[in-house]
């Protein structure tokens, strides 16, 4: 049997691998992009938002959550919930209806798609015939009303979707009764708005686009009442007892208008412009609630003055003498009032306004005086300023989790402390085994801190570094510029911020000790901030130290920004993370790598330019190295430049090709010879050549040039305490990795703790290594005595991790974007090496340690690589052997900006955006899945209308 078993093949390595891997996309975090539609059920409490690629999303309390996509990814126009009922049904752009349903499948409930269906008009029609412009699901739950272009209204079968063509109501037999003269001067035109009586379900109010409103006798098949507008109709609302309606204008104005039995043609009882005098914009949607005191609400959306605020987003709330217009920095999709839907209830007494906007959601609590936003436990507005990085730490301890959140709270005392209103459905998920963060940095300075232990991604605080330095803002300015005066009466709300102040603030590298508390950020114009947690607020001089990575060297220039301006004297800084020491790096250009040893009390930093380290507890620069090439001035240019020359970038592209062509036409002229090859290619690895030469399967690498641009970038930092001299003894060392594949190793001496303070820390330059392919270094790795990743600072100290082997001896990890080699250390010898790029042609773009459990049992694991490539597979390589265990495609390999925001954990999990505004997390690992377990009770409706529950069922919801 040994024979047929393919080489390498082991039957009980592979079922080991399907006990520790398994790759799920589980949850998506953020709010969903460009939002097109909401839709809302009192009875199930639930909420659904719909996108413009075809997403329907689903939401009730923290945890409960159903996500579908429709096939055809067209947008979602219109949402609406079947009363009553788990069904949904939405409308999408290219006219077809979709039927959902919250149904038991396996013991387990999901979203599913039931029915679709288009509206077909009669041979010969034009599109507009049929095309659906409103629906209205009646209370019966047996069927639906579709308004359409043409001014008719169709009836259509529900579940089937068969059109009842006898129930069909024309425009022609709505005009029967209207007076000629109305009729000559304004046809009916589309149908705006469909609404069933409050009271009587026999009983649909019509609106039409030109002004006329009829009410619909559904049993008789015939108007009872017109009513006249001259304005163009945007929508109806009917009040609760069914005795009055409100109709809102085009013009900025609506109407009130009474249903009697005795007049059919009733006049308008009021007609209101809110913000007129002068034009206005449309009032698109507007709710009257009613209350007990007797004064009404008047919610409505827009008609705000043109001139003056027409390119504002606002909704207005009108209670008695109170009126506020909300105004959103992104447009308004729609919006929803959470009032109580009892049947038997006499007032509608409104709770919360919900207001789906393009970038965010914002929900006001209607009960507490002001008027004040909810806290969203879910949809975070990510993206409120441009996410530039990402940094994910798992396991926090219990302290450091209390005091964020403790800093987080003082941040939040603006907020309502209403429980979130949206609470269908019950999260049985259990409880997250572990406490983990995401970091985000942002285009305008901060750094906002994710709860992302379970399936709701949760803002616990928000770090800004702006107060640090001088701004064309002042941090202390009013949201609302407006008097309480003013006239209208506008108040920003939400956190949809897309503006920075300073493009030179933006978060390029966190580093967070979760053992010491300790924090450091690195920014876009070379700025290095140091900080610790403090839990009162405190003012204080933040202390400064520049480092010269240049060194002095002459004929450099740089021409990119300039370095940001700090405050002078003590900073006033809130609860929190706050600032001590800063370093600025000269030139002042993007800060590209960044590391923190909490116990050595160091930072190391590194630009295009070159590295230093900083010892932040005697605030004094130990060294720097400048790693910049003579010819590489695209360096000197900084990513904020705008002299960049296209004569010299077009000069580079052609030395590019003609060096390919000279290098390919050396190998042709070998003809396999591989000692021809290495005349040809002196500076070329002889092993690697050789290997190439004799292994057919493999790619040829091109290999790069000293001169290549950016080949003095700093990728990556990283701090061990390994052999580096000799063999005898260990001690500290910095290492750093370039784009142009050189790595450089520095021993450090760190005085011991009760000399820290008197004697400084050393750093002597030990080791340069130059990788024959010249390829980027993303990542060094130092493995112990038994091959296990030295364990992270006071990570030992904490009776977190076992100490590190320091008997056997160490191994250094050099990961490439082409290739992985293992080194002996102290001697730096080749041992071992993974040709990725010559074998796959895929190249490296991140890579971690990752610990995998078995879920069979609870004492086996492993530590592995996750690789994520260029083409967007993940793939899992066995340490220290660098053995290929599995591959998974993940992100799609033209999805540039998802490759570039993975960020993998310590357990074999990750996050990736899928948009500015999401992130997609997936597992790799059997044991660590977080994903939605809910459940939502099932309504059922007997023939006398008295609603019974039937018992919940478990959900696992996964993406379509």
């Amino acid at each position: 049997m040994r024979r047929f078993l393919r080489p390498g093949h082991d039957p009980v390595r592979e079922r080991l691998k399907r006990d520790l891997f398994q790759f799920n996309k589980t949850v998506e975090h953020g709010f969903p992009h460009q939002p097109s539609a909401l839709g809302y059920s009192p009875f199930l409490r639930l909420m659904a938002i719909g996108t413009r690629s075809g997403a329907i999303k689903l939401y009730g309390a923290p945890g409960v959550e159903f996500m579908g996509l429709h096939e055809e990814n067209n947008t979602v126009m219109q949402i609406h919930f079947i009363p009553d009922q788990c069904q949904l049904v939405t409308l999408l752009d290219d006219n077809s209806l979709h039927l959902w349903s919250l149904k038991q499948h396996s013991g387990a409930s999901e979203l599913r798609e039931e029915h679709r269906f288009t509206l077909k008009g009669p041979p010969g029609s034009p599109p507009s015939a049929t095309q659906v412009t409103a629906v209205l699901p009646h209370s019966s739950r047996e069927v639906l009303y579709l308004g359409t272009e043409s001014g008719n209204i169709f009836v259509v079968e529900l579940p089937s979707f068969r059109v009842l063509e006898d129930r069909t109501i024309t425009s022609e037999a709505v005009l029967q009764r209207v007076p000629e003269d109305y009729c000559n001067r304004r046809s009916c035109e589309l149908v705006e708005a469909l609404r069933e009586h409050p009271k009587n379900p026999d009983q649909i109010l019509i609106g039409y686009s030109r002004g006329l409103i009829v009410l619909w006798d559904l049993q008789n098949n015939k108007a009872t009442h017109h009513f006249l507008g001259s304005q163009q109709l945007e929508n109806l609302y009917w009040q609760r007892d069914g005795s009055k309606f409100i109709s809102c204008h085009y013009d900025g104005s609506y109407t009130q208008w009474p249903v009697s039995s005795d007049n059919r043609h009733p006049e308008p009882l009021e007609n209101f412009v809110p913000y007129g005098p002068f034009p206005c914009k449309a009032i698109s949607k507007i709710y009257w609630q009613t209350t007990k005191n007797g004064l009404p609400y008047i919610i409505f959306q827009g008609g705000m003055p043109r001139a003056s605020y027409g390119d504002r987003h606002s909704i207005s709330v009108v209670h008695g003498s109170q009126q506020t217009a909300f105004d959103f920095t992104s447009r308004v999709i729609d919006f929803f009032i959470i009032f109580s839907s009892e049947p038997t209830a006499e007032f509608d007494d409104p709770s919360a306004m919900v207001v789906l906007a393009e970038e965010e959601l914002v929900v006001i609590d209607l009960k507490t005086a002001g008027w004040p936003a909810v806290h969203p436990p879910y949809l975070a507005s990510l993206h409120c300023s441009a996410i530039t990085c990402s940094h994910h730490v798992s396991n926090i301890p219990l302290k450091l989790w209390e005091r964020i959140i403790s800093a987080g709270s003082k941040q939040n005392i603006h907020y309502s402390s209403m429980p979130w209103p949206i609470d269908g459905g019950t999260n049985i998920a259990p409880d997250p085994p572990q406490r983990d963060l995401l970091l985000t940095g942002h285009e305008d300075g901060t750094v906002r801190f994710w709860d992302a232990s379970g399936v709701c991604l949760h803002l616990l605080y928000k770090l800004s570094t702006v107060r640090v330095f001088l701004t064309d803002a002042d941090p202390n300015d009013n949201m609302n510029p407006l008097g309480e005066d003013e006239w209208p009466p506008l108040r920003k709300v939400g956190t949809f911020d897309p503006y920075s102040d300073d493009p030179r603030l933006g978060i390029q590298k966190i580093y967070l000790c979760k053992y010491s508390g300790y924090l450091a950020v690195a920014g876009t114009a070379g700025q290095v901030l140091v900080m610790e947690l403090n839990d009162e607020d405190a003012e204080h001089v933040v202390d400064h130290a520049e480092a010269d990575l240049l060194q002095d060297q002459e004929g450099y220039r740089w021409k990119g920004h300039e370095k940001l301006k700090t405050r002078d004297g003590p900073v006033r800084f809130e609860a929190g993370f706050q600032p001590f020491v800063l370093v600025q790096c000269q030139p002042p250009a993007v800060v590209t790598s960044l590391a923190l040893h909490s116990e050595w009390k160091l930072v190391a930093f590194g630009t295009s330019h070159g590295f230093g380290l900083f010892d932040h507890q005697q605030k004094r620069l130990v060294f720097v190295k400048c790693t910049l090439h003579p010819s590489d001035q695209l360096a000197l240019e900084g990513p904020l430049s705008r002299v960049k020359s296209l004569k010299k970038s077009l000069r580079q592209s052609f030395r590019r090709i003609r060096r390919s062509r000279v290098s390919s036409r050396k190998r042709r002229g070998g003809s396999g010879n591989a000692s021809e090859v290495q005349e040809a290619n002196a500076k070329f690895d002889q092993d690697t050549l050789q290997e190439m030469e004799l292994a057919p399967v493999q790619r040829k690498i091109e290999a790069r040039s000293a001169e290549d641009s950016f080949t003095g970038f700093v990728r990556t930092l990283y701090f061990a305490d390994t052999f580096l001299r000799d063999s005898s003894r260990h001690c500290p060392s910095l290492w750093a990795g370039t784009n142009g594949g050189t790595v450089y190793a520095f021993c450090l001496r760190v005085p011991p703790a009760e000399r820290r303070m008197d004697e400084p820390v050393r750093a002597e330059q030990a080791k340069e290594i130059q990788l024959m392919h010249r390829a980027p270094v993303v990542g060094i790795l130092v493995l112990d005595g038994r091959s296990n990743p030295l364990p992270e600072p006071l990570e030992v100290a904490h009776d977190l991790s076992k100490s590190p082997d320091m008997q056997g001896s160490h191994q250094l990890l050099v990961v490439s974007e082409e290739q992985f080699k293992v080194f002996t250390l102290p001697k730096v010898s080749s041992k071992l090496k993974l040709k990725l790029t010559a074998l796959e042609g895929c190249r490296v773009r991140k890579v971690m340690v990752a610990n995998f459990s078995s879920c069979k049992t609870d004492d086996y694991s492993e530590n592995d690589l996750a690789v994520l490539t260029n083409l967007g597979d993940i793939q899992i390589i066995s340490l220290p052997f660098l053995k290929l265990q599995i591959r998974y495609p993940c992100i799609r390999k033209e999805d540039v900006s998802g490759i570039a925001s993975c960020v993998f954990t310590k357990y074999g999990q990750g996050f990736y955006l899928i948009s500015p505004s999401e992130f997609e997390r997936f597992s790799l690992s059997t044991k660590w899945l977080v994903e939605p377990r809910c459940v939502v009770d099932m309504p059922e409706v007997t023939s006398n209308n008295h609603v019974h529950n039937k018992s919940g069922m478990e959900n696992a919801v996964r993406k379509s």
